[in-house]
Order: C-alpha cells, then sequence, then structure tokens
C-alpha cells in the first residue's frame, strides 16, 4: 500500500500540510506478520468520548473514481475541489485538491445535502484514451430532490422522484466480463429512499447530462437562461417487508439455473406451481437495517414499464429557451410551452412506486446494519452493523460466510487486483484468462488502523496504522458511458480505494500486490520480495560494519530467485552511496560467478550482462581513482559512486557524473591525459561512448570552461586528438570524401547543444583535429602528388565543419540577445534556449518568433542578429512576427489590451500589402471574431439587463469594460488595415522570401508569412461591413451609450456578419427603411452630442479630434443625410460655448441648407439673451431698462425661450454677438425670422455697449 503510486502524485488539500510521500509496507511495527502467517491483535485503545472530532466528520464526502474532483457538502453548503497540478518549494511538482467553487446547494426551504457522488463522463470523442470528458457531481437532499451539478457549480437538472430524504446514492458503470457467459451489466444510478428505490437508466441519464450540459453553453451564448431537458427513464420499486432500511446495493442482472428456478417456485408456489421453460432475467437488491438485518429483493426485467419523468427545474429562470424545440425521438423533448410553464409553476408530480416484496433476508432482532459494500465482481458484499461486527455475503447464495469483530463504525472499500507479467511468466496457469485477487480493505476509526483481507477466507495481509478521523473513500465504480466498443484500448486511470486524512490533508490510495493473495508455500515471489525487503533495509541502516554489510547483502542476494528480483536488488545495492567500492566489487563478482556456474539455459541473459558490465565499471572507478588527485577523489567520489548501477557500458543515465569524474580533472589540467585515456582504453569502453562523455562535461560546465578558455581549450584538442586515435574510433577505410561518423558525432552533439559558447569552441577544436587528421592520411599515402593531396584535404567533412561554425555563430548571437533581461515592467518569460536544431526543426519561422519575443531588449544586438540574418529578419517579416507575438500576448491576457494596440502598430509597420493582407485575415479569424460577435450579442441584450449582470457579462468574454472599449478600437483600426491592404494588392507583386545559405537546410512547419502568403483575398464590401459594425461597437463603448448593434441593420446585414471574410455574402441594397435610418441618425447625433461634452477632458479617448469626420462617414453608409449631422455638431458646439470650435467646424463642414442652420443659431442665441435678461440672477439696471425698451414680438419671443437647455448659458456677451452676426450673414434677407435675427443683433449690441 501506498499513498499513490510510482507514477503518480501525491493529492493533497489545499491549503493543509502535506505528508510523508510515501506509506511502505515496512514503516510499520507489524511488517513481519504476514510472512509468518499469524495476525497480531493491535492493542489500540478506543478514543475517549471526550475528545472533540474534526468538522469533516458532520460532512457528506464523495470522490471521484478519477481522484480529480473531491466534493465535501454540509447541511446546504457545499465546496468543490478539483485537481491541479502544483511546485513545491523544492521544485518537485504534485497534485493537489485545490477549490474550484463553493456555494449554497440548497433552493427549498429547510433541506439540507444528506448524500452525494462523484460520477466522470467519458468522452465521444475518438481520440479519447480513457480520461473523463467531465464529472457530474449528483447530489440528494432530505427534501427528497436529486440535483446534478457540473463540476463549477452549474446546475444541470433537478429531479423529485419521492418525498422523503434522500438516503443514499450509488452508481454501477460497465465492465469488461473478465469470463464468457457473464451478463453484461448495465449502467445505473440508484437512490434509496426510507422506503423506496429509484434505479435510472445509465443510458438515459449518460444523454441527459450531456444535453442538459451543452444546452446550458448554448443557452449561454445566446443569452436565454433556460433549458428545457430531456425526461430521465427510471423505475421506482417499493420496498416491503423491512421494518428500516439505511443502505443498500444494486447488485445487477442476474440469471438463475434451472434447479434454482425449480425450488423457488416449488417454495412459493407449492405442489402444483408451474415452472416456465427459460429462467427469467432478475434485477438483484440487497438493503440492510432492521427486521430483518439484510434483505433480499428480485425485481423480474419486464414486470414493469420504465417511468419517464420531466425535470422540475433546471437554471432559475423564467426565461424560455427555443434550442431544444426542435429536437425530437424517444425522449420526448417537444414539449409545448404551456406545458413547459406549467411544470415550472406547479409541484413536479411524484409516481407511485411498484410494490416490491423481500424473497428472503437474514433475520436478526437485535443487530442493524449501518452499511454494505458491494465487490467489483457482484458475487461478494461487506456489511456493518451496530455490534461492531463486519460481515461478509455470499450474494449468490444469501448467506454470511465471514464476521470480523471488533469493527465499531468501521469503514468498507474493495480492490481487485489484476495478476502481474512476471508473475504469469513463473505461473503453471500462464495460458489461462489473466488472474484477479480480490482484497477487503477494512477502516477501524475507533483503533485508527486501515487493515487488508484476502477473499473470501484469506488472511490479513496488511495493516497500516493511520488516524482516527480519517474518512475511507470507495466509489465502486469507474466512467459512465463506457460499453464494450468505446472501452477497447481504453486506459481507465481510476483509484479503487482512497483514505482522506483531515488533520493532514493528504489523499492516499491503497495498491496491494497481487502474490499477496498467494499462500507462502506456492509463491516464491513473496519470499524474494521479503528479501528484496529486507536488503533495503540493511542498506538504509546506517553505522553497519562493511564487513557485516558485505556478508549479509551477498546472502540475501544470492537467495533471490526470480531473475527480475534480483537484478531490482542488484541495481539497489549499487545505487546505494555508503557502500564502498571494495564491497560493491566483491558482491557484483560473487553473483557474477554464481550466474556463470549455472546451467546456460536457465541463465537470465540481462542479468548476467548486468554482473558483466557493471565489474568493469567498478575496475574502471578503482582505476581512475587512483589517478586523480586527493584533493578531486573526494569532491567526485561520492558523485560518481551514487551512479555506478548503469544498466550497460553506454552509461545513458549517469552521462553528467561520469563524466566529470573521468574527464573534468583532465580538462583543468589537475590529472595526466594520456594516463587517463589508456585506462578508459583498457576498461574496454568504446571511444564513441567516451567521446560523448568528453562532450557532455564540456558543455554541461560551459561557465568553467569560459573562465580559462586558453587552457581548457587545449587540453580539450588534446583529448580529442587522443580519442580519436584510438583503434574504433576513426575506420580506417573512410575515404576524405564521405561523412565520417566520428566526426559526425561530435557536430550532432554540437548542433543539438543550447549551450552555444561552448558548443562553439568544440566545433572550433573538433574542425581543426579533423583537419589535420584529414591531412595526414592524405600524406600517408603513397603514389599522390603533392598537388593531388593539396586537393584531397578538401573534404566534404570540412565543408560540413565550416557551415557548422557559421551556424553556431549565428546561434550565439541569437543567444546572446535571447538572454538580455527584458525591461522592468515588460512581459518576458524564462530565456528562451535555441541551438541549431531547434531553429532547423522549427522551420524559418523558429527563429523570427524567438526574435519577436525579444524585440523589447537591446538594440545593437538586435541589429547584429538581423545582419546575420538578413533574408529571415527582414523588416516586413520581423513586424509581421513581431504583431503575433503581441496578439498571442493579449490572447492570453485579454486585460491588457495595449498589446492589441501593439500588434496593430507592428502590422501598421508592414509595407508589403500581401503579407500584411494575411496577417490581418489570420488575426481576424483566429483572435477577434469570435469576441466582437460575443461582444455585439451582448450589448444587443444588454439594454434588458441589470448592470451589474451587464457587468458579468463582460466577464464571460474574458475582458471588463475598459478593455473592451480598447478591443473594440482596435478591431476597427485592423479592418481598416485589412480594407487598404486588400486596396494595394493588385498595385504591388507578392515578395519572394528566402533564407540565409547556411540554413537552407531548415525543415518544419511554414513560417508565418508563408501562411500569410497563402491565405485568400477578402471580400472588400463584407470587411466594410464588419468595420462600420465595430465603429458603431466601439461609439457606443466609448460614450457609455446603449445601443443595439444588430438592431441598425437588415436581415441581409446581419446575416453577412460574422461570415468567412473570403466569401462573398448578400450584403444590404438600396434604400433603406425610414425607420432603421432614424434609429441610425439618433444614434450618431448621440455621439455627435457626447463627443461634444467630453472635449474638456483631453486626456480622454473620447476627446479625440477624429470622432466627427467618422460620424459623417458612417453617416454615409448608413444612408443618413450628412447634412444633419453637421448641422446637429455645429448646434452642438455653440450649445456647450465653444464657438470658436463651433466657426470652424462650421467652414469646414460646409452645411448646404444654411436656413435650418440659421433658424437652429437663432433659437439658441435667443435662449442665451433670455437667460441673461431673464434668468441670471446677476440682471442690471441697464439690462431691465432694455429689455423694457425692446418691441413686444421680440420681448415675447425671449420669453418663450427656455435657457435650461443650454449646457453653457453663461458666455460672454462678445461671443453672443458675433454669433448673431453670423446669423444675419446665414439668413437671406426674404427669410421669414430675418426681422427677428435683426432685433436681436440690436439689443445684443446695445447689452453689450452697456457692459
Amino acid at each position: 500500500m501506498s499513498q499513490m503510486n510510482t507514477h503518480c502524485p501525491q493529492i493533497s488539500l489545499f491549503p493543509f500540510p502535506l505528508t510523508e510521500n510515501e506509506l511502505s509496507w515496512e514503516a510499520s511495527d507489524w511488517e513481519s506478520a504476514w510472512d509468518s502467517g499469524e495476525n497480531k491483535e493491535e492493542g489500540v485503545e478506543e478514543e475517549t468520548t471526550g475528545q472533540k472530532e474534526p468538522w469533516l466528520q458532520d460532512c457528506v464526502v464523495s470522490l471521484s473514481p478519477c481522484s480529480d474532483l473531491l466534493v465535501v457538502a454540509r447541511q446546504q453548503k457545499a465546496v468543490f475541489l478539483s485537481a491541479k497540478w502544483r511546485t513545491d518549494d523544492s521544485g518537485r511538482e504534485e497534485m493537489t485538491l485545490a477549490v474550484s467553487w463553493t456555494g449554497t446547494l440548497s433552493t427549498d426551504e429547510g433541506e439540507c445535502v444528506s448524500s452525494s457522488i462523484c460520477i466522470p463522463l467519458a468522452s465521444q470523442k475518438r481520440s479519447s484514451t480513457g480520461r473523463p470528458d467531465w464529472t457530474c457531481v449528483v447530489v440528494g437532499f432530505t427534501s427528497g430532490y436529486v440535483r446534478f451539478y457540473t463540476e463549477n457549480g452549474v446546475l444541470l437538472l433537478a429531479q423529485l422522484l419521492h418525498e422523503d430524504p434522500v438516503l443514499r446514492l450509488k452508481c454501477r458503470t460497465y465492465e469488461i466480463p473478465r469470463h464468457p457467459g457473464v451478463t453484461e451489466q448495465h449502467e445505473e444510478l440508484s437512490i434509496l429512499y426510507p422506503a423506496a428505490l429509484v434505479t435510472i437508466d445509465g443510458f438515459s441519464l449518460f444523454q441527459s447530462l450531456r444535453a442538459c450540459r451543452n444546452q446550458v453553453a448554448r443557452a449561454a451564448a445566446a443569452g436565454s437562461d433556460v433549458i428545457q431537458p430531456p425526461p430521465l427513464a427510471y423505475k421506482k420499486w417499493g420496498l416491503h417487508d423491512m421494518d428500516t432500511i439505511v443502505d443498500h446495493c444494486s447488485v445487477g442482472i442476474m440469471t438463475l439455473c434451472v434447479f434454482d428456478q425449480m425450488k423457488n417456485a416449488s417454495i412459493l408456489g407449492g405442489f402444483n406451481a408451474s415452472v416456465k421453460g427459460n429462467p427469467p432475467a432478475m434485477s438483484q437488491y440487497v438493503t440492510v437495517g432492521g427486521g430483518p438485518y439484510t434483505g433480499f429483493y428480485y425485481a423480474v426485467e419486464g414486470s414493469t414499464q420504465p417511468l419517464l419523468s420531466h425535470v422540475a427545474m433546471a437554471v432559475a429562470s423564467k426565461l424560455t429557451s427555443a434550442l431544444f424545440s426542435a429536437a425530437s425521438g424517444w425522449l420526448g423533448w417537444n414539449k409545448h410551452k404551456n406545458e413547459e410553464e406549467a411544470v415550472q409553476k406547479q409541484k413536479p408530480k411524484v409516481e407511485p412506486a411498484t410494490p416490491l416484496t423481500i424473497r428472503y433476508g437474514l433475520p436478526d432482532s437485535r443487530r442493524h446494519g449501518e452499511s454494505i459494500c458491494l465487490s467489483p465482481c457482484n458475487t461478494l458484499a461487506g456489511v456493518t452493523d451496530d455490534f461492531g461486527r463486519v460481515t461478509l455475503l455470499d450474494l449468490a447464495r444469501g448467506i454470511a460466510i465471514r464476521m470480523w469483530k471488533g469493527y465499531r463504525d468501521a469503514q468498507l472499500g474493495w480492490l481487485q487486483v489484476p495478476e502481474e507479467r512476471v508473475d504469469r511468466e513463473f505461473s503453471p496457469s500462464a495460458s489461462l484468462p489473466r488472474r484477479h485477487a480480490l482484497f477487503l480493505v477494512i477502516y477501524a476509526p475507533r483503533r485508527g488502523i486501515l487493515e487488508v483481507w484476502g477473499m473470501q477466507h484469506g488472511p490479513r495481509v496488511g495493516a497500516f496504522t493511520v488516524g482516527k478521523h480519517c474518512r475511507l473513500l470507495y466509489a465502486g465504480y469507474r466512467l459512465m458511458g463506457v460499453n464494450s466498443v468505446t472501452s477497447k484500448g481504453w486506459q481507465l486511470h481510476t483509484q479503487q480505494v482512497c483514505l482522506l486524512d483531515p488533520i493532514t490533508g493528504a489523499l492516499r490510495t491503497v495498491n496491494i500486490p497481487f502474490h499477496l493473495a498467494l499462500s507462502d508455500k506456492k509463491s516464491e515471489r513473496a519470499k524474494d520480495l521479503h528479501l528484496l525487503k529486507r536488503l533495503t533495509t540493511l542498506l538504509r541502516s546506517r553505522g553497519v560494519e562493511p564487513d557485516i554489510l558485505e556478508s549479509e547483502a551477498k546472502s540475501a542476494l544470492l537467495d533471490i530467485k526470480h531473475p527480475a528480483i534480483k537484478k531490482q536488488a542488484l541495481e539497489s545495492l549499487l545505487s546505494n552511496k555508503n557502500a564502498p567500492v571494495s564491497c560493491l566489487t566483491n558482491i557484483t563478482c560473487a553473483l557474477h560467478d554464481t550466474l556463470k556456474q549455472q546451467d546456460p539455459e536457465a541463465v537470465d541473459i540481462e542479468l548476467l550482462q548486468l554482473c558483466s558490465s557493471q565489474l568493469k565499471l567498478l575496475q574502471l572507478y578503482t582505476d581512475i581513482q587512483q589517478l586523480h588527485s586527493t584533493a578531486d577523489i573526494e569532491a567526485c567520489s561520492k558523485n560518481v559512486r551514487g551512479h555506478t548501477h548503469a544498466e550497460s557500458l553506454e552509461l545513458c543515465s549517469c552521462v553528467s557524473s561520469a563524466g566529470n569524474f573521468m574527464f573534468w580533472g583532465c580538462l583543468c589540467g589537475k590529472s595526466p591525459l594520456h594516463k587517463v585515456c589508456d585506462t578508459l582504453q583498457q576498461a574496454g569502453i568504446s571511444p564513441q561512448q567516451l567521446l560523448s562523455l568528453l562532450l557532455s562535461v564540456w558543455m554541461q560546465r560551459e561557465k568553467e570552461v569560459l573562465q580559462k578558455p586558453e587552457e581548457t581549450v587545449r587540453n580539450l584538442h588534446t583529448l580529442l586528438i587522443a580519442l580519436s586515435n584510438m583503434p574504433g574510433a576513426v575506420e580506417e577505410s573512410w575515404d576524405s570524401q564521405s561523412i565520417s561518423p566520428w566526426w559526425q558525432q561530435v557536430r550532432c552533439t554540437c548542433i543539438q547543444s543550447h549551450n552555444a559558447a561552448a558548443a562553439l569552441l568544440a566545433a572550433f577544436v573538433a574542425h581543426r583535429a579533423a583537419k589535420a587528421s584529414i591531412t595526414s592520411r592524405a600524406d600517408s599515402k603513397v603514389g599522390k602528388s603533392h598537388l593531388q593531396s593539396e586537393w584531397e584535404a578538401v573534404s566534404l567533412d570540412l565543408e560540413q565543419w565550416s557551415v557548422c561554425v557559421r551556424q553556431l555563430e549565428d546561434v550565439l548571437v541569437l543567444q546572446t540577445l535571447l538572454l538580455v533581461p527584458p525591461p522592468q515592467g515588460a512581459a518576458g518569460g524564462a530565456a528562451a534556449q535555441c541551438s541549431i536544431k531547434t531553429l532547423l526543426e522549427g522551420g524559418t519561422g523558429r527563429l523570427l518568433r524567438k526574435i519577436s519575443s525579444g524585440i523589447y531588449k537591446q538594440t545593437k544586438l538586435l541589429v547584429a542578429v538581423c545582419q546575420r540574418f538578413p533574408h529571415s529578419l527582414s523588416p516586413d517579416l520581423l513586424f509581421a512576427h513581431c504583431c503575433w507575438e503581441y496578439v498571442v500576448q493579449w490572447n492570453k491576457d485579454s486585460e491588457e489590451g495595449r498589446y492589441l494596440w501593439c500588434a496593430v502598430e507592428h502590422l501598421k509597420l508592414v509595407s508589403s500589402p500581401h503579407i500584411q493582407l494575411g496577417i490581418s485575415a489570420m488575426m481576424w479569424s483566429t483572435f477577434i471574431v469570435k469576441r466582437l460577435s460575443a461582444a455585439a450579442y451582448l450589448m444587443e441584450k444588454a439594454s434588458h439587463l441589470h448592470i451589474l449582470r451587464v457587468c458579468l457579462c463582460w466577464q464571460d468574454i474574458g475582458m471588463g469594460d475598459k478593455a473592451v472599449t480598447s478591443f473594440l478600437g482596435c478591431c476597427v483600426r485592423l479592418l481598416q488595415i485589412l480594407m487598404e491592404a486588400d486596396s494595394a494588392v493588385e498595385e504591388v507583386s507578392a515578395p519572394e522570401l528566402s533564407v540565409e545559405e547556411v540554413w537552407c537546410g531548415a525543415e518544419g512547419p511554414a513560417s508565418l508569412a508563408e501562411l500569410a502568403l497563402e491565405q485568400k483575398g477578402v471580400h472588400y464590401p463584407l470587411v466594410q461591413h464588419h468595420c462600420l459594425l465595430a465603429s458603431l461597437q466601439h461609439a457606443a463603448m466609448t460614450f457609455s451609450l446603449k445601443l443595439k448593434p444588430l438592431s441598425l441593420f437588415d436581415s441581409k446585414g446581419k446575416n453577412a456578419f460574422f461570415r468567412d471574410l473570403t466569401t462573398i455574402q448578400l450584403m444590404p441594397s438600396g434604400d433603406m427603411d425610414p425607420g432603421l435610418v432614424s434609429i441610425r441618425q439618433e444614434f450618431l447625433l448621440r455621439v455627435l452630442t457626447s463627443w461634444v461634452q467630453a472635449i474638456d477632458d483631453p486626456s480622454s479617448s473620447a476627446s479625440a479630434d477624429w470622432w466627427p469626420s467618422l460620424c459623417l462617414e458612417l453617416g454615409s453608409l448608413l444612408q443618413v443625410n450628412p447634412d444633419i449631422l453637421r448641422r446637429h455638431l455645429v448646434c452642438e458646439l455653440y450649445n456647450q460655448g465653444l464657438d470658436l470650435r463651433a466657426e470652424e467646424a462650421r467652414e469646414i463642414c460646409e452645411v448646404e441648407d444654411k436656413d435650418v442652420l440659421g433658424s437652429q443659431l437663432l433659437v439658441l442665441t435667443g435662449q442665451r439673451l433670455s437667460y441673461s435678461l431673464l434668468h441670471s440672477q446677476s440682471q442690471t439696471q441697464g439690462a431691465m431698462e432694455l429689455l423694457a425698451r425692446l418691441p413686444p414680438t421680440l420681448c415675447t419671443w425671449l420669453k418663450a425661450m427656455d435657457p435650461s437647455e443650454l449646457r453653457c448659458p453663461l458666455v460672454p456677451l462678445p461671443q453672443t454677438s458675433r454669433l448673431v452676426g453670423r446669423l444675419i450673414e446665414i439668413l437671406p434677407e426674404n427669410h421669414a425670422q430675418y426681422s427677428l435675427g435683426l432685433h436681436l443683433l440690436e439689443a445684443v449690441e446695445a447689452l453689450t455697449t452697456e457692459d
């Protein structure tokens, strides 16, 4: 038993502290109990009643069988904890269960949570390998309701099947039959009430839950909150003839043999009973409680029809969804609207139960059952009672076959363990189907002990001391939605039994080896494992004398029979850092001699090869140890001895330590180079492996190498020459015009290394050594002229070395740029590493992606990199990749609108319209269009929602109000760039992309520029149509105006939105509906008014000077009379008191209908004068006299004016006088109000003169 599997991390409940990673067999006092076959009684005193129990004891706890979701509920509230990876302080990754949702589950007054289970639902995708698609949380309440939730606490559906409290929820899922003839069980969910049992068909439940979950997502996206889920097919049985029922288990469908059928017929029907020809299939249910203590019920299949119950409640809303109106089928989803409303208004109808009488039971008037736990094979069940007994039931025969005493408040679980492959190889039944062992896990909280018992009459194979307040979590099911077809090739990642410790917050799984189910006499493996455990304990002990350690370890190692376990024991011994080298050598030599003396056919070849290789390694270690200085020995020996357990001479698992031990002293000049090389050659290690070790230590210790480059480079050259002169290094038949495998190995190491500086130095050294080797081989050939020797010296190897050196120089400059830390506040992650291999495999775009991620770094280094990559880093490609990097960063954190703004700015800098067009189209389809459509639909319904709800809606698309405004502005600019690029494509030819000569071998995915050039052309009117929508949305969000953007377009316009920009859509044409044009005009007028009001705040984006021109442009596209917009702008500026800007706007806009403008300005002037003469608190005597001298018509007209409509009534009189003058110029003399204007001019001049 262990806390988790060896390949699974520990799961803990955050923020509880973590416990030890393993609960090992030898961690307790009873470790040898199962060896001797004697079960010792644990003398643990029962817990005192005065001690306060943890809060978890009062909670309803359920764990998903996949261990990825834990539900803790108490009364009305619940907490959902989901599995997440995290890194602890030591850098080790571990799985934790962190809180993912908290809230109140109860909806009816007075109801509490009484039971819950977590059901993982299988994925229907073909690529699925057994992981769940999602997990449904099923919760039962004391009101009788059963509600189904997602992992995020979203209510999918609720069901009232009975009006009594829900006692227990249990699930049964599909299991692959292990033997032919075994009845295939159907999936189902069973719900126990005090006097009723409801079983819901698993297929019906699976389809309903998937439909509800999909519908919830669609309803949220479409703006509707109500769902109409399908009905559930269920059966309801009334359990009679038992006084009390507290727990149950649904065994499944079974068929009696002919003899049992005749026996039951004669007992139930008497002498004259008739027997059917075929035994009927029956569903077996077992209940526990009182009177009788255990009851067995049998329901004949087909005796009652399944009920279809309509869901009482889905999501708390009064809206009606029409998304399910088109769905039909056997579930009967098509319901009239009146029926749906009636279901929501009144309490659901509860169907009566079908009576089901007890067939037989285990009567015991004083004993009351507390729980029942069904075995995975559906043949056994464990029952706990109030007498502290655990009873094992044979469900087929209906009898108790075993009982354990002294387990009060016990909790049960089952483990079914398949036979291991190693066991089957040595099993006499290897040709038979794979065997399975069954174990019963009993947790006794009063004693704080967890026990494991073999079935049916096996001994106790394990016992563990745990806390007294733990919870044993046993699901008894796997994934729902799996069948015999979809489960082929799946590996179901589920845990059978888990132990939750509320004190430490640790969640432990119970894992039992198969061999523990076998008796000691028949299981040599059990004995071997015991010897391995004894050896492991000996190696962990400190202070053991070397002689005792050698004799004990040798004895245990030689006594082990199985080669696999013997190999594991030898590796454990060799990996021990405390054992002396002489001890390891003697034990390995003894094992090697023993294997040599055995029959060659009976000896395991891999084990013999391991012993031989380890002896050579140990001897090599001893020899090199003598060559090193004493200081180097003390520094390196402890590190290397821990890695002498390599399985072969390839030293793949200990390259770092072995390389440091062998060569670092030589590279530093502290060890004799030639003696070390001679020793390595005598050890029988191939030169290729030594070369790999040498290059590995050279690359890994780059910093130390660069501290003393001259000395280390000189020693590297000496070592490289010495290794290349070893037999077997460079082939004698090697032709200088072909590739040498020896030098190719050096090049491959340099190409793959991320340490560019060390790789470049190694390449220089190897290039020189290779050139000297080629020259010497050419000179040694007889009969060659001096000229011919010079031509041969220029070989294919040297050409590849030149290319490799040039590539490494490029990589070094690039890596230097990437290692420069970003400026403070810049979004930079971990320093990106690169090598020749990663750049070649990543294609031509890999280099640009790395550069664009570091564009904000030092300019000089960037210029240097661009000079080395003139083609790959051309300005257009660099700007394009920078644009893409910024938009990717924005997609990760959409609240940071500056990333998207920077992306658009970089896109503007791309000079090629072809690349600009492709990048824009890719950005639109990949990142923009979905968010823009979501924003449009949310704005469409925003006028009906509360402001808080609107904020939540913005959060649904991952952005707040400010971020949405910035996003819409960037959308407008992006679509404008797209239209400009589409217009310029035909005028310029597409650019030709090229790569530097030394990087022509790059492979991998196409670069961003290549993808951009492959994009299809866009439909300009459709792009303009979307730009119009985005502009309207941007204006509405900037000025906080309510707008239904889609309502400003007709049906053709709405259907064209959010389509592929490369397609030709049916666009709006002709004259638009006047009512629609009026709505558009009203919105644009409000935008102009809001802009005028925002002018006083220059820091706001709403005060930008381009808003009026944009409104006029939008007006022309929306068929709004632009002259109305111009006049409104001029009047609003005068209304705001901005007379100078109003005059500029009047001149720029060139208002056509000046008569109307004059009339509007005349009213505005009258309002100003009326305020000064009639409504101002600082009225002067002269003003009053002037008012008396005014003509009666003018005076009456001024009194009719309403100055409250002015936003800035206190305007200097000279400005008003100037306005009246402009007004007289605008109005023609034959205008009806021309004389009124003259009177106004006289009144203003008189008032000005008096002031």
